[in-house]
C-alpha cells in the first residue's frame, strides 16, 4: 500500500508530531509512506527517509496545483491530508481527491463556514473515501456538519511514545509546573498564567513555545517565577525537569502534549478539551475551560500534596502504556488506510 500523506501547515505543532509517529512506522503495518509537505514545515521532516516533495503552502488558497502534481508523481493507493481545521486545507483536500481516494485527518474542530461555502464544503467532505479524528467531538462535526457518511467517520485517539525509562516528577525542592505549545489563544496560556498569581504555595514555572501572544504572555507573567524558554526541541528533556505538567487549552481534539507528559510518568492537570476526559479518566486532573480559579485549585492541591502528585504520576504512566502509545494509535490508522485502499481496488 502506498500512502502520499499531505502536510498543508504554516507552524509545526501536534499535527505534525502525529505525522512524524505515522511516517516513521509505516513499514511495519505494510505501507510505503510519502510526503507532501508545505515549505513552512518542511525543514521538521527533512530527516525521514521517504520519497518527499516540498510545495507552497495553499491553507486558505482556492486551488492547490503544486500539491496535485507532486501527489500525482508518487502514485499513492491512498492520500491521508492533515486538516488543520475542517475549512482551511480545502484546497489541498481537492487535490488529493483528483490522485487517489482520500482520507481527511481533522485535528482541531473549527469553523465550518455557512451558506453557499458550507454547502461547497459539505460537497467537498462527502467525497472523503474516509476521515479521522482524535476525538468523538471531531467526528460529530465531521458527520453533523459536514455530511461525512457515518460509516466512514472514525476515532482514533492520540498516541506518543513511550519511553522505557520514564522520567516521573523531578523532584524538585520547590515544584516546578511546566507546560508547552504555540503561544497563542487557544492554548490558554494566559488563564495558567492567572491560576499562577492566585497560589499561595512555592512554586516555579516553565511556559516552553513560541508563537504570536509571546510578548503579551510575558508582559502577563511579570513578577512571577515563570520563565519562557522558547521553542522547545527535545520535549523529553523539557519534560524531566518537571513535577507537574498542566495543559490549559480552550480548544483540543486529543492534545499530544498531554500524552507525552503521561508517558513520563508525571502529574497532569488539564482542562476539559477534547477527548481527555474520555482517554485519561481519573487518572488526570480535569478542571472547566478558562476557569483559572479552578484550575489554581487543581495545581495548589498538587503541590501541597507529594504523596498524590506521585500516586497520580504513577497512574498516568500506567493509563498511556496501556491505552495511549503511538503504536497503537499508527496500528488503528493504518487499519482504517488499508480499508480504504482495499476497497478501492475492489
Amino acid at each position: 500500500m502506498r500512502v502520499s500523506f499531505v502536510a498543508d501547515s504554516s507552524g509545526w505543532g501536534g499535527a505534525e508530531v502525529w505525522l512524524a509517529h505515522h511516517l516513521r512506522r509505516a513499514g511495519e503495518h505494510g505501507a510505503t509512506a510519502a510526503l507532501v509537505v508545505s515549505e513552512p514545515v518542511a525543514e521538521g521532516f527533512a530527516a525521514f527517509p521517504v520519497e518527499r516533495a516540498v510545495v507552497p503552502l495553499s491553507r486558505h488558497a482556492d486551488d492547490a496545483p503544486a500539491v496535485r502534481a507532486a501527489l500525482a508523481a508518487q502514485r499513492p493507493d491512498v492520500v491521508v491530508v492533515n486538516l488543520v481545521d475542517p475549512a482551511s486545507n480545502a484546497a489541498a483536500v481537492a487535490a488529493a481527491q483528483d490522485v487517489a481516494p482520500t482520507v481527511g485527518v481533522l485535528h482541531l474542530v473549527g469553523d465550518t463556514r455557512a451558506g453557499e461555502e458550507r454547502a461547497a464544503l459539505r460537497e467537498l467532505y462527502r467525497r472523503m473515501a474516509g476521515v479521522i479524528s482524535p476525538s468523538t467531538e471531531g467526528r460529530g462535526q465531521l458527520v453533523g456538519d459536514l455530511g461525512v457518511d457515518p460509516a466512514r467517520a472514525h476515532v482514533v485517539p492520540n498516541g506518543a511514545d513511550l519511553p522505557a525509562d520514564p522520567a516521573g516528577p523531578a523532584g524538585r525542592a520547590v515544584p516546578r509546573i511546566g507546560a508547552f505549545g504555540r503561544l497563542t489563544a487557544q492554548k490558554g496560556f494566559d488563564v495558567l498564567l492567572d491560576a499562577l498569581r492566585r497560589l499561595d504555595v512555592p512554586y516555579e514555572a516553565v511556559i516552553g513555545g513560541a508563537g504570536r501572544d509571546g510578548e503579551a504572555l510575558r508582559a502577563a507573567a511579570a513578577g512571577l517565577p515563570v520563565t519562557f524558554p522558547g521553542w522547545v526541541d527535545d520535549p523529553r528533556a523539557f519534560l524531566a525537569d518537571l513535577d507537574l505538567f498542566v495543559v490549559s487549552s480552550r480548544v483540543e481534539a486529543g492534545p499530544l502534549v498531554l500524552v507525552e507528559a503521561m508517558a513520563e510518568g508525571l502529574p497532569c492537570v488539564s482542562t476539559d478539551v477534547g477527548e481527555v476526559r474520555r482517554v485519561a479518566g481519573e487518572d488526570v486532573v480535569v478542571v472547566p475551560v478558562d476557569d483559572a480559579g479552578a484550575l489554581a485549585g487543581a495545581i495548589g492541591g498538587l503541590l501541597a500534596d507529594p504523596a498524590r502528585r506521585a500516586d497520580l504520576g504513577a497512574r498516568a504512566r500506567a493509563r498511556a502504556v496501556r491505552d495511549l502509545g503511538a503504536g497503537l494509535m499508527a496500528r488503528r490508522t493504518y487499519a482504517v488506510l488499508s480499508g480504504v485502499a482495499g476497497g478501492a481496488a475492489g
